[in-house]
């Protein structure tokens, strides 16, 4: 197997699986000994599966012998973020405090992928407790600080760390993340794959641990917009487990999206001042793909609502009521970032008062995005305004140290967007100082195949996501 099977799409690896080229069993182990070995190198890996999806794997090729096909997703190994439960094995979430933690549950997605074929492969690190209470250091993980396969001094992104570098790295064909304020998006962007965070209730979170019970979603890290869609599709739907979900489904079938020439694009100009001058090439080279694909823009504003303290309340006081035990013990001073443990204890004290007026405030913002969207299909803005930090840095330094453009632009687009329940996809556009570039497009709730199809035209006019970081063996 040359090194072209661990960077493979979905459809291909599935294809080579079905013509025999390889047994699934052999391509586990080659997997398996390519995660065990260099997912430390980036902090990427929690817990190696490789055994128990040896098992599976000869059931997988007996079926495909017998011509047995249960879709693409069969016998392609894949990496979940730990706070995924899979029962009798250890979830941690990232947390000293719950090192030892066995769930009896297994998390409704990775039924769903066994179900099909899916091979779990391993747990993949991530920032404790996804981040809950926040955090200003990349070390904020059991594992250590998440590293970017692109350059190593740099961080993966939070929370979410281990899923993206996993996947940029060629550790896993796809992986499983969830997003509560920009957990999926940010470490995708960063370590130069696609993101997908779904609509609010699209994705069952049975058996993941709980942030925020009214923001948190499960979607799919991958290198391609096609694959996402693909893993989405095989999690996606209602389940009873999860009071949050929407009971709706998630089809692949993007050649049934509305003409890319119908659709108005939403961009703020105003947005390539705020990034930094070394992304802007990059991102002003996206936009005029996705004009050249025939996508029309439509300069808008993004409604205007204290965004970041609105999701802080809500996110702070649902966590501090999700941790009250762990923060009332003493045991949150386990925590690898003094300053989340802080912040834990803290959003206790938040008045339930100020946590009912954001929720008002945000039903007001939902509205807001619903006419937003009678103007335009989709809106479109950098997933990051800078490149991957030092994991030597604070997280929470200064942004910029030059003068700030008078308007926002769509900066605040990550968390309003998380607010609103609304879904989004990143995906690679370029290179600056050598590290990855994202855009990001959030279409309404739901209209996953709109970004789906943008993101897949995009891709097939580009090669951003197939570039590859230089990993020494």
């Amino acid at each position: 197997m040359t090194d072209d099977i661990f960077f493979a799409s979905i459809p291909e690896l599935n294809a080579r699986l079905k013509k025999r080229e390889f047994s699934t069993v052999e391509l586990v182990k080659a997997f398996g000994a390519r995660l065990e070995s260099l997912g430390p190198r980036y902090n990427a890996l929690a817990l190696p599966l490789t055994k128990v999806a040896l098992k599976r794997a000869k059931d997988i090729d007996g079926e495909l012998k017998r011509e047995r096909f249960r879709g693409p997703l069969q016998g392609v190994p894949f990496g979940a973020k730990d706070l995924l439960s899979l029962a009798g094995y250890p979830t941690a979430w990232g947390a000293k405090p719950y090192a030892s933690q066995v769930l009896k549950e297994t998390a409704t997605v990775l039924d769903k992928l066994d179900g099909i074929g899916g091979l779990l492969l391993g747990k993949l690190a991530m920032v404790e407790l996804a981040g809950g209470g926040g955090y200003r250091l990349a070390g904020a993980s059991l594992t250590g600080p998440g590293l970017n396969p692109w350059d190593v001094t740099r961080w993966a992104g939070g929370s979410s760390s281990g899923p993206a570098s996993a996947v940029a790295a060629g550790l896993v064909t796809y992986a499983l993340g969830s997003e509560t304020s920009g957990s999926i998006l940010t470490p995708a962007a960063f370590c130069g794959v696609t993101g997908l965070r779904p609509t609010y209730g699209l994705v069952s979170r049975h058996g993941a641990m709980a942030l925020s019970w009214t923001l948190d979603k499960i979607g799919p890290i991958c290198h391609s917009a096609e694959d996402c869609s693909l893993v989405l599709a095989a999690i996606s739907g209602g389940d009873s487990s999860d009071p949050g979900s929407a009971g709706k489904t998630y089809y692949h079938a993007p050649q049934y999206s509305r003409k890319l020439t119908e659709m108005k694009i939403g961009f703020a100009a105003v947005d390539t001042e705020w990034a930094d001058p070394d992304l802007r090439p990059a991102l002003n080279a996206a936009m005029q793909t996705l004009r050249d694909m025939g996508l029309n823009p439509v300069e808008v504003k993004l409604p205007d609502y204290p965004w970041g303290a609105m999701i802080s309340t809500i996110i702070g006081a649902e966590g501090a009521s999700v941790f009250e035990s762990l923060i009332t013990s003493g045991q949150v001073n386990e925590l690898a970032d003094p300053s989340q443990a802080e912040g834990l204890k803290a959003n206790l004290a938040i008045p339930a008062t100020q946590y009912l007026k954001a929720m008002r405030v945000r039903t007001m913002a939902q509205k807001s995005f619903r006419e937003l969207f009678q103007k335009v299909d989709l809106l479109v803005a950098p997933a990051r305004y800078s490149v991957a930090p030092k994991v030597s840095e604070p997280l929470d330094g200064p942004s910029s140290s030059g003068p700030q453009p008078a308007s926002p632009g769509m900066r605040s687009l990550i968390p309003a967007a998380n607010l609103a329940g609304l879904p989004a996809i990143t995906f690679p556009c370029g290179f600056a100082s050598g590290l990855p570039v994202g855009m990001q497009l959030v279409a309404p709730a739901f209209r996953e195949i709109s970004l789906i199809a943008v993101a897949m035209e995009f891709q097939k006019r580009t090669d951003w996501h197939k570039r590859r970081p230089a990993i020494a063996a």
